[in-house]
């Protein structure tokens, strides 16, 4: 299936808002056309709605040109966008590996989509057949995750692959923790399948949650398109200048992040050596998948000492685990000490 016939027809079809930021490039001294103050307090004028500053600086760190690189209002307004353009409500539907981030599922029932998981192998495996398997001539969507959350495990590469190569949908791969794992991004294979579109965030490793601002990157086509629906001043000015601000110098992150992946090994090894702890997944992200004796006993406990984990035991697949996030050195040894003294 050619790329063009994936799109929703109203989509392919759709004139996006034109602002008037849009009618003219360049610096002007006097603004007459946006009918906004006059009065400057730093935020009184629209920003960019095409954050064309910043798609420059970003296509430098990631070396991923301008065009095939979209940003919104935190991943969650990518992943809807791609619903927005790629599927019929009602008539096509989204497959997606479970447990998963639960987003995708949030965003199909919002734009009224079936949403189809398919549940990981033991260890939280991708089977690329099974996954495949459950797709049909209207599925539109396939959801990796990978870092996967809440597992924190990498999907295994070749089993993406396949995936990738033998459904000829769009297949949307979220690499939110991508820069915990060591290991390549696949924007470097955006040339290779037209049909990928890969989710990054400044929101984990670069430490940008508050801003909201995450990553599509796919090919022109399919950034046009979602630049089209997207709203035209998504990414608010204030956002725009702080964030370039924070991404002149990228070495602090770097180290922030060699410091987090050392700390996650040692918060691992602590946290298997508890006699309330049944099990430690690997993690390639920034936090643990950790079973225990009684998660709601151990989570109320951490909650009375002030500490706050996500409690994933009723989750398919997570079934008495909470979900511990990877934080300072003083922070993962208070979590032992209090698990330690647990009663």
């Amino acid at each position: 299936m050619e790329l063009n016939d994936l799109f929703r027809k109203n989509i392919r079809d759709l004139a996006p808002y034109s602002t008037a930021r849009d009618e003219y490039r360049g610096d002007i001294g006097v603004y007459l056309d946006a009918n906004e103050s006059p009065y400057e307090n730093g935020c009184n004028r629209y920003p960019d709605p095409h954050q064309r500053l910043l798609k420059q600086r970003i296509a430098e760190i990631k070396g991923v040109p301008v065009e095939r690189i979209f940003i919104g209002n935190g991943s969650d307004e990518a992943i809807d966008g791609v619903y927005r353009v790629f599927c019929e409500p009602r008539v096509h539907n989204a497959v997606s590996i479970a447990p998963s981030y639960g987003m995708y599922r949030v965003a199909a029932d919002i734009n009224d989509v079936e949403f189809r998981p398919v549940p990981l192998e033991p260890g939280f495996r991708l089977d690329a057949r099974k996954l495949l398997d459950a797709t049909d001539e209207n599925t539109r969507l396939v959801f990796l995750c990978s870092p996967n959350n809440p597992s924190g495990s990498l999907l295994d590469a070749e089993e993406v692959r396949t995936v990738l190569r033998e459904f000829p949908g769009i297949v949307a791969v979220d690499e939110a923790y991508i820069d915990f794992a060591g290991t390549e991004s696949l924007v470097r294979s955006l040339d290779e399948y037209p049909n990928l579109v890969v989710f990054q965030t400044f929101s984990k490793a670069w430490g940008m949650a508050g801003l909201r601002v995450g990553l599509a990157f796919a090919h022109p086509e399919i950034v046009d398109r979602m630049s089209r629906v997207k709203y035209p001043y998504n990414i608010n000015g204030p956002t725009q200048t702080l964030l370039l601000e924070r991404l002149a110098d990228t070495s602090a992150v770097e180290a922030q992040v060699r410091e987090l992946v050392a700390e996650r090994e040692k918060l691992r090894a602590a946290l298997r050596e508890l006699d309330a702890v049944r099990e430690v997944w690997p993690s390639d992200a920034n936090f643990l998948l950790v079973r225990v004796d009684d998660p709601r006993k151990t989570y109320d406990r951490l909650i009375a000492e002030r500490v706050i984990v996500r409690d994933r035991s009723r989750i398919a697949g997570c079934e008495g685990c909470l979900r511990i996030t990877v934080g300072t050195p003083d922070e993962n040894r208070r979590v032992i000490e209090i698990l330690k003294n647990e009663a």
